[in-house]
Protein backbone atom coordinates (compact mmCIF):
# COMPACT_ATOMS: atom_id res chain seq x y z
CA UNK A 1 0.00 0.00 0.00
CA UNK A 2 2.78 2.42 0.89
CA UNK A 3 4.61 1.72 -2.40
CA UNK A 4 1.46 2.50 -4.41
CA UNK A 5 0.92 5.78 -2.59
CA UNK A 6 4.58 6.78 -3.02
CA UNK A 7 4.40 6.02 -6.74
CA UNK A 8 1.23 8.10 -7.08
CA UNK A 9 2.90 11.02 -5.29
CA UNK A 10 5.93 10.86 -7.64
CA UNK A 11 3.65 10.76 -10.69
CA UNK A 12 1.64 13.69 -9.36
CA UNK A 13 4.86 15.59 -8.69
CA UNK A 14 6.07 15.05 -12.27
CA UNK A 15 2.79 16.40 -13.70
CA UNK A 16 3.02 19.40 -11.39
CA UNK A 17 6.55 20.17 -12.63
CA UNK A 18 5.44 19.83 -16.28
CA UNK A 19 2.45 22.08 -15.63
CA UNK A 20 4.65 24.65 -13.87
CA UNK A 21 7.19 24.70 -16.73
CA UNK A 22 4.41 25.20 -19.28
CA UNK A 23 2.86 27.95 -17.19
CA UNK A 24 6.16 29.78 -16.76
CA UNK A 25 7.00 29.40 -20.45
CA UNK A 26 3.91 31.45 -21.27
CA UNK A 27 4.75 34.24 -18.81
CA UNK A 28 6.99 37.19 -19.49
CA UNK A 29 6.28 37.17 -23.20
CA UNK A 30 6.85 40.40 -25.07
CA UNK A 31 3.87 39.73 -27.31
CA UNK A 32 6.08 38.32 -30.05
CA UNK A 33 5.93 34.58 -30.28
CA UNK A 34 9.12 32.61 -30.43
CA UNK A 35 9.53 30.39 -33.47
CA UNK A 36 9.38 27.23 -31.36
CA UNK A 37 6.01 28.22 -29.86
CA UNK A 38 4.16 29.04 -33.07
CA UNK A 39 1.10 26.90 -33.58
CA UNK A 40 1.56 24.81 -36.72
CA UNK A 41 -0.80 25.43 -39.62
CA UNK A 42 -3.57 22.89 -40.10
CA UNK A 43 -2.16 20.69 -42.90
CA UNK A 44 -5.43 20.22 -44.82
CA UNK A 45 -6.23 23.94 -44.74
CA UNK A 46 -2.67 24.97 -45.62
CA UNK A 47 -2.56 22.51 -48.52
CA UNK A 48 -5.89 23.69 -49.89
CA UNK A 49 -4.71 27.31 -49.71
CA UNK A 50 -1.38 26.41 -51.29
CA UNK A 51 -2.86 24.52 -54.25
CA UNK A 52 -5.54 27.15 -54.90
CA UNK A 53 -2.97 29.95 -54.85
CA UNK A 54 -0.71 28.07 -57.28
CA UNK A 55 -3.65 27.40 -59.61
CA UNK A 56 -4.12 31.15 -60.06
CA UNK A 57 -0.57 31.88 -61.28
CA UNK A 58 -0.93 33.69 -64.60
CA UNK A 59 -4.22 35.43 -63.73
CA UNK A 60 -4.02 39.11 -64.76
CA UNK A 61 -3.46 41.87 -62.21
CA UNK A 62 -6.37 44.25 -61.75
CA UNK A 63 -6.50 47.02 -59.16
CA UNK A 64 -9.41 46.28 -56.82
CA UNK A 65 -9.82 42.83 -58.40
CA UNK A 66 -10.91 39.88 -56.31
CA UNK A 67 -12.08 37.19 -58.77
CA UNK A 68 -10.22 34.99 -61.25
CA UNK A 69 -12.59 36.03 -64.06
CA UNK A 70 -11.67 39.70 -63.74
CA UNK A 71 -8.19 39.61 -62.16
CA UNK A 72 -6.67 40.31 -58.76
CA UNK A 73 -4.81 42.87 -56.76
CA UNK A 74 -2.66 41.48 -53.94
CA UNK A 75 -5.22 41.56 -51.13
CA UNK A 76 -8.01 40.46 -53.46
CA UNK A 77 -5.97 37.38 -54.36
CA UNK A 78 -5.34 36.53 -50.71
CA UNK A 79 -8.98 37.03 -49.74
CA UNK A 80 -10.25 34.96 -52.67
CA UNK A 81 -7.84 32.07 -52.04
CA UNK A 82 -8.60 31.78 -48.33
CA UNK A 83 -12.35 32.08 -48.89
CA UNK A 84 -12.48 29.66 -51.82
CA UNK A 85 -10.02 27.06 -50.53
CA UNK A 86 -10.64 27.15 -46.79
CA UNK A 87 -13.87 29.06 -46.13
CA UNK A 88 -11.90 31.68 -44.19
CA UNK A 89 -13.12 35.27 -44.59
CA UNK A 90 -10.28 37.78 -44.40
CA UNK A 91 -10.28 41.59 -44.46
CA UNK A 92 -10.16 43.16 -47.92
CA UNK A 93 -7.19 45.51 -47.61
CA UNK A 94 -3.51 44.81 -47.05
CA UNK A 95 -3.43 47.16 -44.05
CA UNK A 96 -6.36 45.32 -42.44
CA UNK A 97 -4.68 41.97 -43.15
CA UNK A 98 -1.56 43.22 -41.37
CA UNK A 99 -3.70 44.05 -38.32
CA UNK A 100 -5.55 40.73 -37.96
CA UNK A 101 -5.21 38.91 -34.68
CA UNK A 102 -3.20 35.96 -35.97
CA UNK A 103 0.19 34.74 -34.78
CA UNK A 104 3.10 36.69 -36.23
CA UNK A 105 5.63 34.59 -38.11
CA UNK A 106 9.29 35.49 -38.68
CA UNK A 107 10.79 34.68 -42.10
CA UNK A 108 12.70 31.66 -40.74
CA UNK A 109 9.48 30.03 -39.47
CA UNK A 110 7.20 30.58 -42.49
CA UNK A 111 5.10 27.59 -43.52
CA UNK A 112 2.96 26.97 -46.60
CA UNK A 113 -0.25 28.96 -46.35
CA UNK A 114 1.15 31.79 -44.21
CA UNK A 115 0.50 35.38 -45.28
CA UNK A 116 3.64 37.35 -46.12
CA UNK A 117 3.52 41.13 -45.70
CA UNK A 118 5.80 43.73 -47.25
CA UNK A 119 6.53 47.40 -46.60
CA UNK A 120 6.75 49.40 -49.77
CA UNK A 121 7.13 53.11 -49.19
CA UNK A 122 7.20 52.81 -45.40
CA UNK A 123 3.82 51.18 -44.79
CA UNK A 124 2.67 47.58 -45.12
CA UNK A 125 1.20 47.75 -48.60
CA UNK A 126 1.69 44.35 -50.24
CA UNK A 127 0.65 40.82 -49.29
CA UNK A 128 1.14 37.34 -50.70
CA UNK A 129 0.83 33.69 -49.71
CA UNK A 130 3.93 31.71 -48.77
CA UNK A 131 4.09 28.41 -50.67
CA UNK A 132 7.28 26.97 -49.21
CA UNK A 133 10.82 26.53 -50.51
CA UNK A 134 11.46 30.26 -50.09
CA UNK A 135 8.73 31.32 -52.54
CA UNK A 136 5.41 33.13 -52.36
CA UNK A 137 2.46 33.74 -54.71
CA UNK A 138 1.22 37.29 -55.17
CA UNK A 139 -0.39 39.75 -57.58
CA UNK A 140 2.50 42.19 -57.95
CA UNK A 141 1.59 45.16 -60.10
CA UNK A 142 -0.42 46.79 -62.82
CA UNK A 143 0.18 45.16 -66.18
CA UNK A 144 1.48 41.96 -64.58
CA UNK A 145 -0.01 38.63 -63.61
CA UNK A 146 -0.25 36.56 -60.44
CA UNK A 147 3.15 34.96 -60.08
CA UNK A 148 5.50 33.15 -57.76
CA UNK A 149 8.66 34.94 -56.58
CA UNK A 150 11.51 34.13 -54.20
CA UNK A 151 11.03 35.86 -50.85
CA UNK A 152 14.78 36.32 -50.50
CA UNK A 153 15.32 38.11 -53.81
CA UNK A 154 17.16 41.43 -53.49
CA UNK A 155 13.89 43.35 -53.80
CA UNK A 156 11.52 41.36 -51.55
CA UNK A 157 14.08 40.57 -48.82
CA UNK A 158 14.49 44.26 -48.03
CA UNK A 159 10.73 44.86 -47.99
CA UNK A 160 9.66 41.89 -45.83
CA UNK A 161 7.59 43.09 -42.84
CA UNK A 162 6.54 39.72 -41.38
CA UNK A 163 4.14 36.86 -41.75
CA UNK A 164 0.77 35.89 -40.30
CA UNK A 165 -0.43 32.35 -39.65
CA UNK A 166 -4.10 32.32 -40.60
CA UNK A 167 -4.54 28.62 -41.42
CA UNK A 168 -5.00 27.49 -37.80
Amino acid sequence: MRDGRAMAMRRCGRWFVIWLVLLLAGCGSSGVRETSRLPPPVPDVANSVLFRALSLVGTPYRGGGNRPETGFDCSGLVGYVFSDAAGIALPRTTRALADIAAPGVPRAALAAGDLVLFRIGGNVSHVGIYVGDGRFVHAPSSGGTVRMDPIDSDYWRTKFAGGKRVAL
